[in-house]
Formats: structure tokens, C-alpha cells, sequence
């Protein structure tokens, strides 16, 4: 035995793959090198026997696949790939999205589509003022069915949340299994709701063919208690109390807990589900592990109320899955080989066969009426069945038994399984009970294994209970291997074979290490690809199916008591056109497990780099009719759709068709048209709703970044008059500045265009005349100080009543973001745009000789500028990233600035835009003595190897110390850090040591794709074609107007 393991190990999470790309760099995925054991041989599951009296059910057969040779079996699909495609192969996850845009196969849907938090959303919120984190708390989640989707932990489901399979553990203390992710909420936590857990989302593939995912289990009972009363007894000038500062890791007493899936080679609905467990502390622990199956509840609410899908146990080791429209779904649930030493010793049993045979648990997804309300279940076996089944301290009381409390050791007494047990009411069937030393009861007997599990093994949730007793400490691991498919095992051997089941996971692994050796290739420290491969990794992780639907939720459902009616007057009344049911980008699934349209538009820059299909689509949706208002606003999250974020939505599609035509070499006119046209109808709105004077200053509201002006901004001031925001009014420009780009490039396809380009043209120069220069009957409704030389708001109590507020913040720097650089061949090329714009210069020269840009005066190249003139948000960083190199572009490197200040050191603005990416990716990056900023200083997230290569991306981050802050994944925007390093990794040395630039900026309409390519015809590395050399390593050039 202990030699299968180490042949296994060799290949398994090892620093090269068998399969590695030649030339294509090392793997990249860090702390992976985990040795996955090999179970000992077994029957297989049709030779194994069912409990007395159950009759094996086969399930529905599935296509056979075709025979092959014995040399045809030996070669990876990747092999065969390259031979069949030759010098067309870009790889084989390159293959599956080409096949899922083509429709040839539906590789994206099954994916890590499962919210990490569902209770305490607005969308489960039926109260009557709003409160959704107390009218659905965590501790409901357990016992209460969901309305409009499902969590779990490290879960998946199908593309449409019909099936979903997700992880429960249980330590053995705790007093209720590990089903989702806990944290505190709104109102307990002094900063806010926020996650109280460890978990990383460590990789993913574009189409989900294989995902990694790590959660920290600790082996004490889990401090649910002490962290609620210790973060809502602090104030809000102090620190969070995080799981950390609890004893709950002290000695190493946790489970590192990795979750795989991968998906056959050409079968996008087979998942082979691998969980690995290792003991981190000094001894001995018990762990059960309980991968779930279940339906959400689609029953319940509707009239007449229409049938349910089904769950059964079809054979030894088999759940059966049966849905209308999903079809037939087999969950195999292989025995388990007995834990290993540290080593991979195994551990000797005392029985021939030492396997650990999972139980099948069968209950039904419905609320537990009784425990939750006192009230009377609609059936006898619901949603929290399974922590009853398991856990003794968490059943409840049995009726006519007098319990003894007070009592040294174990006392038997005899009680009447009643009506918590069958439904039926039979009095006559007594069972034995056992008080435990606290007084609990545990139920025990012959009758105790189906008093809260159907013993007729069906139902809506499943779950396979292994239990791993006395696992050995220091490294000891469990290993249980699980498939998902239609199929049966005659049609795909690996269900019974565990070296087969090792190799698929092993191949999609390799063929995750070829995608990202391609996308990351190059000069990276090893560090920086590691940080771009989690940050891309969890991007695509905080993938969720969303669904609502404002009429059904308003209104209530049919089946269920209608909701209080002031609940009508809380929030989203006016979005009756709402209708969502789909895959969309998530801030973070925990903290933020709704879409946001401002955060959905920074998300898709990194997506692109991997998945431009599916960042297309989601830009795209915001502005569909169920989504957009008939008056063009864009909804903005769920707590309130009518809120006003920043009208970021043009400038991520612009940017979107740059980096797919640049990358990969598809210029995607018809999404860029459709968005364009759309996202006229949502300027038009801010126009007519946020500019109420048209005097082209704008109230704007909320605008993101957590309200960082003097005011609540989304209340009306409590100084009476009207708030003229500086960023708001920015950000508009900035709008214009995006729709005159987009106009230009579709210009150039179609010459109606340039007419609309000329209008974005002038509605930027009034308002950049607008925001800058005052009025003439008001010496103060600028918004610019010319003495401090910064924008700031102002509040108008009617003509000729003005006043600043000079409060340097934030709000001063975004009028930076509008800036655009028009290079000469644009210019020249447009000649109904370019009369339009010289008339303006001539005709208006109050406005345009004033502009701070100065429109008469050409820069670098006769190029024209078009400008306006913290803690640390990636957000917003980026984007002023990207003017400093618009700025660059215009001004050349004959402005100079002090970069630090007070260092005595000058750089063009080329160099600061560089530095500040620097800076950005060493938040993240290891320093000299192996810290990341990002950790805070915390020694264990630093030194401890099962911790130091793993890499949160943090909401926002301390301005002073780099140190996270917020939400702990906020891979949405923090996300882009990938695109900082694959933009100027290369460079990336230690903080103020910026390298220049290795390129000049390309021009604007660059139409050309480089094609040379220093690999020749090699079908491995063809996907290079597209890259010039130098793009080998990077996105190319630096600058935005490249891309």
C-alpha cells in the first residue's frame, strides 16, 4: 500500500507535471504539493451488497464510449489533441471555449456557481422594514429552505441551479456541521458584516474543467459565540476580532481541507470530486466529511403546488438524481482507503477490509417548521435532518421523557418516538435514550438511524457520511473520490478504478498549468504568477447564479402567507420589469453575494484576459430590457437598484473590445454596437435625472466607494440646497470621453457616427467649462480652487448662492479620470468629426481656449488632450493608472513630476503610472524578508508554509501599510492586480525602483495584431502567434490607447 501511494505522489500536485508544456515554465500553482494517498483495491460498487431487503436499481444507461487501442488510451487527451489540430492547437482549454462558443459543448454548465451566503440577502428579506440580517439569520440557514438560490461550502450546481453539490463537515465538537461560511452580520460586526473564516479560492480554468478550492476547518469547537460578542462589543476605531485572534488555530489544530473537481475530457457533465483532508495538528482527530446533493425548493411556493424532482439510492454507493429538464444525475460515492500517516504510511485496521464505507442520508429540502416556529412540519424529514442524524447535542427534546441532568456518567431511560420521529403517531415502538453528561439526549437502538433520515432512502437532499476515526496528526490524510455524471461505470471505468480517477484529475490540472503557463509566460517571478493565477482563479470562483424577480418577490407566493404590506414602501418598488436568472460576476459571495453594476464593469478587465466571452456577456446583460429601466438607468445592487454608482459601463465595454481584438485577435463590432446603443439611453437618463439645472453639473448620488464625501450622499443634506458633486460631475465627463471613443472606432465602419462622436465631443468641453470656470452671476459654483489646485464639491442653495467644501479627499482626484488623448491619424481620418471640432475651437474660444487642456494646443506628435484637469481601491487606482498614461501619451517625457514626493527624484508621467502599478502589485508580492502587505504583519499568513503561499484579495487595503481591509475576497475588482502584473511584471522590482517602460505607446486605432512569432510552427506554443516577442510575457504595451 505504502507503495502505491508514493507512485501516486510522484505525479500528484508536484511542481512539474508529467505533462508540462516543453517550454512552457514550471507550474505556477503555489502550495499545491499535497500527497494525494492511494486507496486500497476494492469490489466494485455493482458487487457490493445492499442493506436487507433493498433491491439494486441500475442506473439509465448512458452511451458507451467507443473503443479505442491500447496506444490511444495511453496518451493524454492533450496528445491527442495536438496531433489532431497540429499547428492550429492553442491549447486544450483554449479548445473548450472555442467549443462552448461554438455550442459544440456546454462546458460552462456545471461551475462553482453556489453563493457562499444566501441567508440575509434582500432577496430571502419578507419583513416588514427591510432588515434582511434579521429576518433570515445564520442560524435559520440550516432549517429554512431557500427562496431564490443556495449555498454551500466549496459548491457547485448546473448553470441553472436545478441540482447543486456542495461540502459539510463536522469535527466532532461543534454544535452543527459545517455546512457554509459564518461571519458576522450588519449589526454585530464593528466595521460591518464580514466573513469569519479561512478559505481560498486556489484555481479554476475558464469553462471550470478544474477548480480548487482550500477551507481551514478548525479541530476545536468553532468560536461561533465569541466572535458575534467580541466584534459587536468594539467600536469602529478599533479592529475587527477575526477567527485568527481566537485560540481556534493555536498548536496547528485545524484541517486543511482541499476540494478538486475536474471534468472529463469531452464530457462537460462527468465531475470527478476529489476531497483531501489533512490533520495539521499534533494528534489524532476525527473528522466526518459529508459531500451533499440536493434540489433547491421549488415546491413551495407556487399553486398548485407542482411535483418534486427526485433523489434516491439506486444502488450501493449510488444517489440518483431524476429532473424534469436536468434529466438523470448519478452521485457516486466510492469507499474511502482508512487514513494515512504523514508519510503516507498506512494505518493498520483491525478487519481485512479496513475501507471506509460512506452512509447514504436522505432527508427533504423543507424548512423545519418545529424547531424554527414551534409550528408542525409539512413533512417528517427536513432540511436540517442530517445535524440531528450526526450530532447528538442537536436534537431536540422527545416528548414524555423526564431527563435527569444532573448526573455523573451515562444514564438509560426509555421514551416514546413520537411525533419528532415517524409521522404516523405509532406509540408502540419505544426507543433507547442515553443522557449524555450535559444532559442531552442521544437517541440510540435500532431505532435511531432513520428516526430523523428517511430510511426509504429518497428524498430532495442526500448527503454520504464518512467518518474518519483517529486520523494521524502532523499530516495525516483521508482521501474520498467521488463522481458526478450521467453515465454508468461499464461506460467510464475511472467510477471504480482510483488510479484512473487520479489521472483525470491530474490531466485537467495539467492542462490548467499549460493555460496559464501560456497567459503568464515570461520574466514573472515565480511569486507574481502564483498571485495572477489565484487572482484570475478566484475571479472565476465568485461566479453565482442570481436569480430575481421583483413581481413574484414583492408580492409574495401562492402557497405561502402574503408579506406584510408596508413591505411594499422598503425598497426596489419601481424595478417591476426586474426578471434575472443568470450567471453573473459577484464582488465577493459572502460579503457581497449580489452583483454590482459599477464593480461588474472593473471585473470584466481581468476576465477578459481569460474568458472575453463570458466578461462580453456580462456587460452586456446590465443593459438588456429585463434589466436596464425603460428610462435607461442601470440597476445598481439589491439593497437599493435605484442607487447611482459611477457610469462606468462604457468605458469597461470599450476597453473589453481593445483587449479581445489585441489578445486574441476578434473584433466583436456587434457587442460593442449593441452595448453602445443601449448605454445611450442610460446617458440620456443621467442627463434629464442627475443634471436637474442643465447646467452641466451633477448631483450624481451614492457613487460607490462607501460614500466618501462629508455627506450621505444618497439623503438629501441636512444644510438644506443642492449638493454639485465633483466626482459626479468627473465622472460624467469621463462617461463622454468613453461614448466619443466608441463612437470614433464605430466610425470607422460606419461614417453615421462621426456625427455622434462630435456631439460626446462638445457635451466634454461644456461640462470640463462647467466644472472648472464660474458662472457669471456666481463667483462660487466652481468646483475648482484655483488657490489649493483641487476639485471640490459645492453646495448651491439657489443662483448666486454657492459655497465649496474643501475637504481633500478622493472626490478631488477622479475629474483626473476624464482625459483623452487623440492621436492625429484619428483626427485626420474623421474629416466630418475633425470640421466639427476646428468650428468649435474657432467659434467658441471662450470655452475651448480656457479648457484646462487647452484644445488649440497640440502635444507630443500633434496630438490633442481632452482633460479635466485615500485608502487604496484597485478600483480607482486603476483608472487614474491609465490617465497618467494618457497624460504620458500627450505630454511626452518632458514633464516631469517629483515621484515620491520630497524624494528629490523626477519622472515622466509614463514612469509614475509604472511606479504606482509597482506599488499596487507589492501590496500582494512577497518583500525581501518574505511578507506580503497584504497580511498585515500576521507572522502565520507569513511564515507558516500551509499559509504563506496563499493570497486573499481584500475589498480595499490600509494606506499606510498596504494591510487588507473589507471583504476578504474581493477578487472582483482587487482581481486586477492580475492585469498590473501581466501589463508590467516584468519590470517589478522593489518599491520606488521603477523601470521605464519597455515600449512607447502604440497608437489609439492600432488595427494590426503582431503575428511573428519566435516559435515557428511549434503546436504546442502556436497560441503565441498572436503576440508579438515582446508580448510574450505581458498584455504589450502600457499604455490604455494600446489596448
Amino acid at each position: 500500500m505504502a507503495s502505491s501511494a508514493k507512485k501516486l505522489q510522484s505525479k500528484l500536485f508536484s511542481s512539474q507535471s508529467s505533462n508540462a508544456i516543453p517550454g512552457g515554465g514550471p507550474s505556477i500553482d503555489p502550495g499545491l504539493t499535497i500527497n494525494i494517498p492511494k486507496p486500497p483495491s476494492k469490489l466494485p460498487i455493482a458487487e457490493q451488497t445492499l442493506p436487507k431487503g433493498k433491491t439494486a436499481t441500475p442506473p439509465p444507461p448512458a452511451a458507451v464510449a467507443e473503443p479505442t487501442t491500447a496506444e490511444e488510451d495511453a496518451r493524454t487527451y492533450r496528445q491527442k489533441l495536438v496531433e489532431r489540430l497540429g499547428a492550429d492547437y492553442e491549447g486544450v482549454e483554449r479548445h473548450r471555449l472555442l467549443q462552448d462558443s461554438k455550442k459544440d459543448r456546454h462546458w460552462k454548465r456545471w461551475g462553482p456557481y453556489l453563493s457562499e451566503r444566501q441567508w440575509a440577502t434582500v432577496r430571502e428579506d419578507y419583513s416588514g422594514n427591510g432588515d434582511a440580517w434579521a429576518h433570515f439569520p445564520h442560524a435559520h440557514a440550516r432549517s429554512r429552505a431557500y427562496r431564490w438560490g443556495e449555498d454551500g461550502l466549496a459548491g457547485i450546481s448546473d448553470n441553472h441551479q436545478r441540482l447543486c453539490f456542495a461540502l459539510a463537515l463536522w469535527n466532532g465538537v461543534d454544535p452543527i456541521l459545517k455546512e457554509r461560511l459564518f461571519g458576522v452580520t450588519g449589526h454585530e460586526g464593528n466595521h460591518g458584516e464580514d466573513c469569519k473564516e479561512l478559505y481560498w479560492y486556489l484555481d479554476s480554468t475558464p469553462t471550470h474543467s478544474y477548480m480548487k478550492y482550500l477551507y481551514k476547518y478548525p479541530q476545536r469547537r468553532f468560536p461561533y459565540e465569541e466572535l458575534v460578542t467580541e466584534n459587536n462589543q468594539r467600536s469602529r476605531d478599533v479592529t475587527e476580532f477575526e477567527i485568527m485572534d481566537t485560540n481556534s488555530f493555536d498548536e496547528d489544530r485545524y484541517w486543511d481541507v482541499f476540494v478538486e473537481y475536474a471534468k472529463d475530457e469531452d464530457d462537460p457533465n462527468a465531475i470527478s470530486i476529489r476531497i483531501t483532508a489533512y490533520n495539521r495538528g499534533p494528534d489524532p482527530a476525527t473528522l466526518h466529511i459529508l459531500p451533499t446533493l440536493w434540489f433547491p425548493n421549488t415546491w413551495s411556493w407556487p399553486l398548485p403546488t407542482p411535483p418534486r424532482p427526485t433523489l434516491e439510492q439506486t444502488s450501493e454507493g449510488v444517489i440518483t438524481a431524476t429532473h424534469e429538464t436536468l434529466g438523470t444525475t448519478n452521485l457516486y460515492c466510492t469507499p474511502s482507503p482508512p487514513p494515512f500517516g504523514p508519510s503516507n504510511e498506512e494505518i493498520e485496521a483491525d478487519g481485512e477490509d479496513d475501507s471506509v464505507i460512506p452512509e447514504l442520508l436522505f432527508t427533504e429540502n423543507d424548512t423545519n417548521f418545529e424547531r424554527l416556529y414551534g409550528g408542525q412540519n409539512t413533512t417528517p424529514y427536513v432540511k436540517d435532518a442530517f445535524h440531528d442524524h450526526i450530532i447528538p447535542s442537536h436534537r431536540p427534546h422527545l416528548p414524555g421523557v423526564t431527563i435527569e441532568t444532573k448526573v455523573p456518567n451515562k444514564k438509560v431511560v426509555k421514551g416514546v418516538n413520537g411525533v419528532n420521529g415517524h409521522a404516523n403517531g405509532d406509540t408502540s415502538r419505544e426507543v433507547t435514550i442515553e443522557v449524555e453528561e450535559d444532559g442531552q439526549i442521544t437517541p440510540t437502538g435500532p431505532a435511531h438511524t432513520r428516526y430523523f433520515v428517511n430510511p426509504e432512502r429518497k428524498g430532495t437532499k442526500s448527503a454520504a457520511h464518512y467518518t474518519f476515526n483517529n486520523v494521524p496528526g502532523n499530516g495525516g490524510v483521508v482521501v474520498v473520490r467521488l463522481k458526478l455524471t450521467p453515465s454508468t461505470p461499464e461506460a467510464d471505468p475511472c467510477i471504480n478504478d482510483e488510479e484512473l480517477f487520479d489521472n483525470v484529475v491530474d490531466e485537467r490540472r495539467s492542462e490548467a498549468d499549460e493555460f496559464y503557463g501560456r497567459l503568464i509566460a515570461g520574466q514573472v517571478t515565480e511569486d507574481l504568477k502564483a498571485i495572477t493565477r489565484q487572482a484570475l482563479g478566484g475571479m472565476l470562483w465568485t461566479k453565482q447564479y442570481y436569480k430575481f424577480i421583483q413581481t413574484e418577490w414583492l408580492n409574495g407566493d401562492p402557497a405561502q402567507p402574503p408579506p406584510p404590506p408596508e413591505r411594499r414602501w422598503v425598497r426596489n418598488r419601481e424595478w417591476k420589469h426586474l426578471h434575472i436568472a443568470d450567471i453573473l460576476s459577484m464582488p465577493d459571495k459572502w460579503e457581497y453575494p449580489f452583483f454590482a453594476a459599477w464593480d461588474t464593469a472593473f471585473h470584466c478587465i481581468p476576465l477578459a484576459m481569460v474568458d472575453p466571452a463570458f466578461a462580453k456577456k456580462q456587460l452586456d446583460l446590465l443593459t438588456r430590457e429585463w434589466y436596464m429601466k425603460p428610462d435607461g438607468q442601470i440597476p445598481a445592487y439589491e439593497w437599493n437598484f435605484s442607487d447611482v454608482n459611477p457610469p462606468v459601463h462604457a468605458w469597461a465595454t470599450f476597453r473589453i473590445f481593445k483587449i479581445e481584438r489585441k489578445v486574441y485577435g476578434n473584433e466583436d463590432l456587434e457587442f460593442l454596437e449593441r452595448v453602445f446603443q443601449k448605454l445611450l439611453l442610460n446617458f440620456t437618463w443621467w442627463v434629464n435625472r442627475k443634471d436637474s439645472d442643465g447646467n452641466n453639473v451633477f448631483e450624481g448620488g451614492f457613487l460607490g466607494l462607501d460614500n466618501i464625501g462629508a455627506f450621505n450622499r444618497s439623503e438629501p443634506l441636512p444644510t438644506g440646497g443642492t449638493l454639485r458633486q465633483a466626482d459626479g460631475t468627473a465622472w460624467m465627463a469621463f462617461f463622454c470621453l468613453n461614448m466619443l471613443n466608441m463612437a470614433l472606432e464605430l466610425a470607422k465602419h460606419n461614417p453615421v457616427y462621426e456625427d455622434i462622436a462630435s456631439k460626446f465631443f462638445e457635451h466634454f468641453i461644456f461640462i470640463a467649462d462647467a466644472m472648472t470656470f464660474k458662472g457669471d452671476h456666481d463667483n462660487e459654483l466652481s468646483l475648482w480652487n484655483e488657490q489649493d489646485g483641487m476639485y471640490f464639491d459645492a453646495i448651491q442653495w439657489g443662483p448666486g448662492h454657492s459655497q465649496q467644501l474643501p475637504i481633500r479627499s478622493l472626490v478631488g482626484l477622479i475629474p483626473l479620470y476624464a482625459t483623452l488623448t487623440l492621436e492625429p491619424s484619428v483626427i485626420n481620418r474623421f474629416p466630418g468629426f475633425k470640421k466639427r471640432m476646428e468650428w468649435f475651437i474657432d467659434n467658441r474660444p471662450e470655452i475651448s481656449q480656457r479648457n484646462l487642456a487647452n484644445m488649440r494646443a497640440s502635444g507630443k506628435g500633434q496630438r490633442r488632450l481632452l482633460a479635466l484637469a485615500r485608502p487604496i481601491w484597485l478600483a480607482v487606482n486603476f483608472l487614474l493608472i491609465e490617465s497618467l498614461q494618457r497624460f504620458h501619451q500627450y505630454y511626452g517625457n518632458e514633464l516631469q513630476v517629483e515621484c515620491p514626493t520630497g524624494s528629490g527624484d523626477y519622472m515622466d508621467l509614463g514612469k509614475v503610472a509604472e511606479e504606482i502599478q509597482h506599488r499596487i502589485i507589492h501590496i500582494f508580492g512577497r518583500d525581501m524578508d518574505g511578507r506580503r502587505a497584504t497580511n498585515g504583519g500576521n507572522p502565520k499568513l507569513d511564515r507558516d508554509p500551509y499559509f504563506r503561499d496563499y493570497v486573499w484579495f481584500h475589498e480595499f487595503f490600509h494606506g499606510n501599510d498596504g494591510r487588507g481591509l473589507g471583504a476578504s475576497h474581493q477578487t472582483g475588482w482587487s482581481g486586477l492586480v492580475a492585469f498590473h502584473i501581466m501589463q508590467s511584471g516584468i519590470s517589478c522590482r522593489l518599491p520606488r525602483t521603477p523601470r521605464t517602460p519597455r515600449s512607447t505607446s502604440l497608437h489609439y486605432f492600432d488595427e494590426h495584431i503582431d503575428t511573428a512569432s519566435e516559435f515557428g510552427d511549434d503546436p504546442l506554443k502556436s497560441a503565441y502567434s498572436v503576440y508579438s516577442a515582446s508580448d510574450l510575457n505581458t498584455l504589450g504595451d502600457v499604455s490604455p490607447d494600446a489596448l
